[in-house]
């Protein structure tokens, strides 16, 4: 299983709106790296859901139910979707502040490729973030 970081601008899509709606497909993707990243993307991988220019946190834990596929907003073949549910929502979130504050979280995409909406996540950055989520 490979674990990863999807950005949201909670007013155009919140976590509780995905809540609600139990699954979504991941749109609007226009950076060939973030796509290159939704193609690696395997069936069971874990995302974090950060929440972008307002709140700028990591919300919750998505699950991919659906590799990539065209995406059906344009008709550009370039670009694609992943289908994801959610499966739970952090306890605490974790806010940018506190993952730059936190040394082993030095060389995190989200830290080093800030504007990239769709990011690998290494196994001790998810083990680290998911501790900082439990810390009282």
């Amino acid at each position: 299983m490979n674990y990863w970081l999807i950005k949201s601008e909670p007013f155009k899509y919140s976590w509780d709106q995905f809540e609600k709606d139990k699954q979504t497909f991941w749109d609007g993707v226009r950076n060939y790296l973030a796509r290159n990243h939704l193609k690696a993307m395997k069936k069971g991988d874990l995302a974090f859901w950060y929440h972008s220019n307002e709140g700028m946190e990591i919300v919750g834990i998505a699950k991919v139910v659906k590799e990539f596929y065209q995406d059906p907003t344009t008709d550009e073949a370039a670009w694609v979707v992943v289908d994801f549910k959610p499966v739970k929502k952090l306890k605490k979130p974790v806010s940018l502040a506190m993952v730059k504050a936190e040394k082993q979280l030095a060389n995190m995409a989200l830290v080093r490729l800030g504007r990239l909406s769709v990011q690998p996540v290494t196994v001790d950055e998810w083990d680290i973030v998911m501790a900082m989520s439990e810390a009282k």
